[in-house]
């Protein structure tokens, strides 16, 4: 690629194209997808997520199993074989990270299996890993990168590990108000806060890093959510980003992982065909209003009134707390696992289809993450081309 107009994000002394493909599960993002954007020099992310889906012999294995070691097992086993093939395709260039969710019940194993697979960095959402300077203290050359949403989360992170002698070597700031799949919001009614805008939480973040005494090169600061053309990415710069994180737009190139349907479903949503709604996992999520989705929000309040423990539908456990199977009445009342299994696999009646709320750099079409990235950076719309 051409020399691009941004300067380069650096992380644990390489310096990178400013762009993170944000990690998407079950299985959106994984090898082909976080190799290929790696190839070019940015920042590759396999979902840690049930990855046994992506491998035919773990899913015989498992698929009719209720022996939880044995998935957990199958799943690692699966992250490890995922790491390798990325970096296979990235032969050493860009950054191949492993997002895991604080949320699932696995967090630490994953967290583990990933840095002794090789991955060269950690990012963690869906709560706030506090631990992870801990659970990585073997691995030093492994850059840990936090996903927060507000001034207070960034705070609550920086001086805990402050006190442990470890600072994140890049924080990904993403606004609820866009971003896909599971938001760092309390709740419903707080999504769209103003106090989430990237300007509000770059300068307020800058403010933080003066308080604490962190120099602020030491710490770039990613942004994520709704980013999708070169004018946004101009700006968050210009506002103090040091690189955007996209999901989305992501998932539906011709390297994503997920198959053709799951990419046709996103691509072809509309803004109407986007809504939020209350996750198992107790937050506040955004997906495409399919057939599933559709009939499930019908019937989530009778679900929610009738909320009890019960036992867990696939014997998997995959939450550290899961509405469903711990009867959590405010919380969403369905498998998660198994609907965006169905996504994965491209059973539009059956799926659970997480996405952004803006529009995609490419409209409906299905394009390579080579063209994407020349977009982001560079201005450069393989569409109009074909259009003129």
């Amino acid at each position: 690629m051409p020399d691009i107009v941004f300067p380069k994000l650096k992380l644990k002394n390489k310096l990178l194209l400013p762009i993170v493909q944000g990690g998407m599960g079950v299985g959106v993002s994984a090898h082909s997808l976080a190799g290929n954007v790696a190839k070019l020099g940015a920042v590759g992310t396999i979902s840690s997520v049930d990855l046994r889906r992506h491998h035919a012999d773990l899913t015989r294995q498992t698929e009719k199993s209720r022996d939880k070691a044995a998935i957990n097992s199958a799943n690692l086993i699966a992250l490890d074989r995922e790491i390798k093939a990325a970096k296979e395709i990235a032969a050493g260039k860009g950054m191949i990270a492993v997002n895991v969710m604080r949320a699932v019940a696995e967090y630490s194993a994953y967290v583990r299996q990933s840095c002794e697979s090789g991955a060269d960095a950690i990012v963690v959402g869906a709560g706030l890993p506090m631990d992870l300077p801990e659970l990585t203290a073997d691995y030093p050359d492994v850059a840990l990168l936090p996903i927060l949403s507000d001034v207070r989360g960034i705070a609550l992170i920086l001086k805990k590990w402050m006190r442990r002698n470890r600072l994140p070597d890049a924080i990904v700031i993403e606004n609820p108000q866009y971003a896909a799949g599971h938001l760092g919001a309390a709740g419903l009614d707080s999504v769209n806060d103003p106090h989430f805008a990237f300007s509000i939480v770059l300068e307020g973040t800058r403010q933080l890093f003066k308080d604490l005494g962190i120099e602020p090169e030491k710490i770039p600061l990613i942004v994520a959510g709704g980013i999708h053309n070169p004018q946004q990415v101009s700006e968050l710069f210009g506002l103090g980003a040091s690189a955007v994180q996209l999901g989305t737009a992501f998932a539906v190139s011709e390297e994503g992982d997920a198959h053709i349907n799951f990419k046709h479903v996103l691509a072809a949503a509309r803004p109407e065909d986007i809504v939020t709604f209350m996750s198992c996992a107790g937050l506040p999520a955004r997906a495409v209003k399919t057939q599933w989705l559709v009939n499930y929000l019908g019937k989530e309040a009778k679900l929610q009134g009738k909320a009890g423990p019960k036992d867990c539908t696939v014997g998997f456990d995959c939450l550290h707390q899961c509405g469903l199977r711990d009867g959590i009445a405010k919380a969403g009342q369905f498998c998660i696992d198994t609907q965006l299994g169905f996504a994965l696999k491209g059973d539009v009646e059956r799926g659970l289809f997480f996405r952004g709320s803006e529009p995609l750099p490419f409209g409906n079409a299905i394009r390579p993450v080579r063209e994407l990235i020349d977009y982001l950076l560079k201005g450069v719309n393989p569409m109009l081309a074909v259009a003129s």
